[in-house]
């Protein structure tokens, strides 16, 4: 029994033991001498274990007693989170060397995060979900605040770590509220106890708690407050790492949670999640309009983005957890597409985040701001680019359930939120040719990153690479 077990559970258990290997190799032979290729191996360790989970595994799985599940929503989770978290720590190599960030920590803790994603995706116990929640979020906290002698940086990880502690505790006691009334931990239990019209007061004040725990994960609103501190304060390399894989393992966590545990009470939480997905839209798209510094200008996009990731969710339906799979897919795609050029922006040899130094990039660099500006028109929904169709997803799964009020108040938000990506493209071809222009050339890697990133989201319109067949067997094993 135990066999098996550990069995369902290999692909985190030989990430935590790779990640602790790495760990005392480095700190007994040399510390930051191994750290490049500490970053490689690692990448390298994350795309073989993404590859062996999407093509090895299949059914449906559950270890420990059903506290760890292990089914196509997982996988398809698992897979997204380790291409994720490898294309950032590849693209952020070169910016982290130059920087002299660069500590063989960093890929160790990247490693040990994504353990945790993937433990929290494949959660069915509350126990479960903690567990992975908090080894993703300890290392999350370091990792912000890997800048030591940047006050910025040390700020962020404050930040991060206070609120995430205050999110944590939130959900702990929604998770408490939610056992107490329950009389269990497993999902499969909850589910029995939480049905449609018959929610205990005691329930439905734990799953609001929950919910809040997880908009948290998601930077919704109104929880999103650590974000742009945070996302303008850490590393770049962290920013885009923040902005791509957690956020898909704490989407899928909500996901999963919401309908495996409180599958039976879809009007109780639907309407909640639809108000913090229209209030996430509005706030993401409006604040971002007077930021000058990308990445903070990326934040408020991020908050905007997952908005409208969680309109699918709203649904409360299998159309809508497939939509919301396909929009995360993109918006990551879109999202290490972005970064990279963030990472490439500089000025002798010092990072600059200011959106007005782009002003006339288009004439020194064409391919690269044509490449830009296909992301920041897929970013805006611009049709007929792949963000287009991955926002066409969400709405039509809330049409099918009748909340067109929710599409109407996305589409106001989306058309105001395109105005910050196009004053972009403004300044990159029509801006002022500034004397402090960025310097030309930079690195081939972030370059190759940001022109696959660009030709994903214009050749995706035709078939999605097949990601639309996955994503409709991982909603189909999550709602049935």
């Amino acid at each position: 029994m135990i066999s098996a077990d550990l069995n369902t559970i290999l692909p985190e258990l030989l990430l935590s033991v790779y990640a602790m290997l790495a760990l005392l190799g480095a700190v007994y032979t040399g510390k930051d001498k191994l750290a490049p290729a500490l970053v490689w191996l690692t990448a390298a360790v994350m795309a073989i274990l993404a590859l062996w989970i999407g093509t090895a595994g299949s059914g449906t799985t559950a270890a420990f007693h059903g506290m760890f599940i292990d089914d196509a929503f997982s996988r398809f989770a698992k897979v997204v989170i380790l291409v994720a978290a490898a294309c950032v720590l590849v693209m952020g190599l070169g910016f982290m060397q130059k920087t002299k960030m660069l500590k063989f920590e960093y890929p160790v803790l990247v490693a040990l995060s994504t353990v945790g994603m993937m433990v929290m995706v494949s959660s069915g116990d509350l126990m479960t979900l903690y567990m992975g929640l908090e080894l993703m979020s300890l290392a999350l906290y370091v990792v912000a605040s890997l800048r030591r002698d940047s006050e910025m940086s040390t700020e962020a990880g404050l930040k991060y770590f206070v609120l995430g502690a205050l999110s944590s505790g939130m959900l702990l006691y929604g998770a408490s509220l939610t056992y107490g009334f329950a009389g269990t931990t497993l999902f499969s239990g909850i589910i029995n106890a939480a049905s449609e019209g018959h929610l205990s007061l005691g329930l439905l004040i734990g799953l609001v708690l929950m919910i809040s725990g997880f908009s948290f994960k998601v930077s919704a609103v109104p929880f999103h407050m650590w974000t742009p501190d945070v996302y303008q304060g850490a590393p770049t390399p962290v920013t885009a790492f923040f902005a791509t894989a957690p956020k898909v393992a704490a989407m899928a966590l909500f996901a999963r949670v919401m309908h495996d545990a409180f599958g039976g009470a879809v009007a109780d939480w639907s309407q909640v999640v639809a108000l913090i997905a229209v209030l996430s839209m509005f706030l993401g798209s409006i604040a971002a309009i007077g930021q000058t510094n990308i990445k903070r200008l990326m934040a408020y996009s991020s908050i905007a983005h997952m908005g409208y990731a969680l309109i699918g969710l709203a649904a409360g339906t299998e159309a809508g957890v497939q939509a919301m799979l396909i929009y995360m897919v993109i918006y990551v795609t879109m999202n290490v597409g972005t970064f990279a050029f963030i990472m490439s922006m500089s000025k002798d040899g010092q990072p600059v985040t200011d959106i007005r130094a782009l002003g006339m990039y288009s004439k020194r660099e064409p391919g690269r701001a044509l490449a830009m500006l296909v992301l920041l028109f897929s970013l805006a929904g611009v049709p007929p680019l792949l963000g287009f169709f991955a926002k066409l997803g969400v709405w039509q799964a809330a049409i099918a359930q009748d909340m067109v009020w929710l599409v109407v108040a996305s589409a106001i938000a989306s058309a105001i939120g395109a105005f910050y990506y196009l004053r972009i493209v403004f300044y990159m071809y029509f801006g002022e040719d500034r004397e402090d222009a960025l310097d030309a050339g930079g690195s081939p890697i972030l370059w190759g990153f940001l022109a696959v990133s660009a030709f994903v989201m214009v050749a995706g319109v035709v078939n999605l690479f097949g990601i639309e067949g996955a994503a409709a067997a991982a909603a189909a094993t999550l709602v049935n």
